[in-house]
């Protein structure tokens, strides 16, 4: 059995899709996963995952992509030769228009969670429960089609993973990690500089890790105290980097999702763009901080809708220290 996961989104949507793509690898024969350009990199990561399908969705890029008819008509030819698919999605997004690609293509079975109509274009159209942990969510899909979970359903990646020592000076280290793709769920920089300083004044090495698009903020944020590694790993060697730490500091972003992938304690500074209880990081010790309750709540902004940004500048460098230590010293069970 030949099996199409989708998931279309960005690197921490493809990463908490994980746990639903190793249910379906355990039954078929071949696990192929549709994903988008900003999801790509995290694609290669996932255990079960035979073949990756990269193709930007018009419909789910926030970017406005054109709509071109040779690009539909070419991934339509891309997507035969299925037995099933399975279109993973966030609570506000639809499976219909992939549905329907994936009916030209000739696919014969097809899920997917929709709150709307499906008609012939869905197989089986899963209603999950609401306020679900963004993981376990796509894994219900799974079941309900007929892959059951796997006994561990954290979040993992493949290993073995790139020995960053060399960049690191060895493991013990906690990551702080400035930068969002969102800027609305970014902490202020210059409380994550203060946060690095205060983290070093107590004897703790920081190690601090960005794209390359924000090495000026890596390089702020790190300072005289900090290791700088901002724009010098790949995703692998960031995953590599978060396993050694004994744990990190990032807002709801990819590397918080990623540090959970390879059991590492997170001290999250999570804006209430989106529900915590959907997007906190999954599977390990958490500090969850950030005014939930803020205006910005449930509002999915891009860009902070409140001066000031006060869900996030609300909270001091000093509370995040501290959350440090108490998550560093939590047991991460054992995989």
């Amino acid at each position: 059995m030949r099996v199409l996961v989708a998931r279309q989104d960005n690197i921490g949507d493809v990463l908490l899709a994980g746990p639903a793509v190793r249910a379906v690898a355990a039954r078929a024969d071949e696990v192929v996963l549709l994903c988008g350009p900003r999801g790509r990199a995290a694609a290669g990561l996932l255990p079960g995952v035979d073949g990756v399908i990269e193709w930007c969705a018009p419909w789910i890029d926030p970017d406005r992509v054109p709509v071109e008819r040779d690009d539909v008509d070419d991934v339509v030819r891309r997507l035969g030769g299925f037995d099933r698919a399975l279109i993973l999605t966030s609570f506000h997004q639809s499976p219909l228009p992939l549905a329907l690609l994936l009916r030209l293509a000739g696919t014969p079975w097809i899920g997917g969670i929709s709150e709307d109509y499906p008609g012939s274009l869905l197989d089986l159209r899963h209603r999950p429960g609401e306020d679900m942990p963004e993981p376990l969510r796509m894994l219900a899909l799974a079941e309900d089609a007929g892959f059951p979970a796997p006994a561990d359903t954290r979040l993992r990646v493949r290993e073995p993973l790139p020995d960053t020592g060399h960049l690191t000076g060895g493991p013990g280290y906690v990551v702080v990690h400035p930068g969002a793709s969102v800027p609305a769920r970014a902490w202020p920089p210059e409380r994550c500089a203060e946060a690095v300083r205060l983290l070093r004044a107590a004897g703790r090495r920081v190690v601090v890790t960005g794209h390359r698009d924000e090495k000026e903020l890596t390089a702020a944020v790190a300072g005289e105290d900090g290791l700088d590694l901002g724009g010098r790993t790949s995703l692998p060697e960031l995953a590599s980097v978060l396993a050694g730490a004994c744990a990190v500091v990032a807002g709801n972003t990819g590397p918080a999702h990623l540090a959970a992938a390879v059991g590492t304690p997170v001290v999250s500074l999570f804006a209430p763009t989106v529900p915590a209880v959907r997007w906190a990081p999954f599977g390990v010790p958490t500090a969850l901080l950030g005014d939930q309750t803020a205006p910005c709540k449930d509002s999915r902004a891009r860009e902070c809708p409140v001066e000031g940004h006060p869900c996030l500048s609300s909270v001091d460098a000093g509370k995040v220290a501290a959350a440090v230590e108490i998550v560093a010293l939590e047991e991460v069970p054992a995989r």
